[in-house]
């Protein structure tokens, strides 16, 4: 686990970004597997809720066991993506959509936009598809672990980055991406998604 932490760029770059815009805003991590990211922030110095969604509960009871002696305490749920709980603050899905089709993933983005709060912050690290060699081996190693069992689903639709921007924007937030490789032969890329300004929106 801890090398996970040190060596995966999401864990640095998402909390840079979660703590620059507030150490107290709650955070909503949907996806959260073992709630890597919670206890990530936790030693970084945020001390807002956080909240994990996960419906492998192999993996949440693997991450209570770990994270049990942090202060605050983080909280790692069990539940289902399309029935989120009521939220303000920020929202991050890492490693997510890809597991999901494309109207869900979708319906998710919209839910994660409803809540946001002002200054809220939604984070998206994942895979995109294009032509690169990095999409295959993402792919590939996708395929590894859905047959090993460590994923309960197989990826269903890598989205392309046109895609996910155009569901966004929908929602009525401004989007930014970039690549998040690291030193990691991975497609990962991150999409840093807030409200559009009303200014912005009016000349959208």
């Amino acid at each position: 686990m801890h090398g996970k932490l040190r060596h995966d760029p999401a864990f640095a770059a998402i909390s840079a970004l979660l703590l620059d815009a507030g150490a107290a805003l709650p955070v909503l991590d949907l996806g959260c597997g073992m709630g890597l990211l919670g206890q990530w922030l936790r030693e970084q110095g945020h001390r807002g809720d956080y909240l994990g969604i996960d419906n492998d509960p192999r993996k949440l009871a693997a991450g209570r066991v770990a994270a049990c002696g942090l202060r605050p305490a983080i909280e790692l749920r069990a539940g289902d993506l399309a029935m989120l709980p009521p939220w303000r603050g920020h929202v991050v899905l890492l490693d997510v959509l890809h597991y999901l089709d494309h109207d869900a993933q979708g319906a998710l983005l919209a839910a994660a936009a409803d809540r946001l709060a002002g200054e809220g912050l939604l984070l998206i690290r994942g895979v995109l598809r294009d032509r690169s060699w990095r999409c295959r081996v993402t792919m590939a190693a996708e395929h590894l672990l859905a047959f090993a069992g460590w994923m309960r689903t197989p990826a269903r639709h890598v989205p392309t980055q046109a895609e996910l921007e155009a569901a966004l924007q929908g929602a009525g937030l401004s989007v930014t991406a970039r690549p998040l490789w690291g030193h990691t032969p991975f497609n990962s890329w991150l999409l840093v998604a807030r409200r559009a300004s009303p200014a912005r929106v009016q000349r959208s």
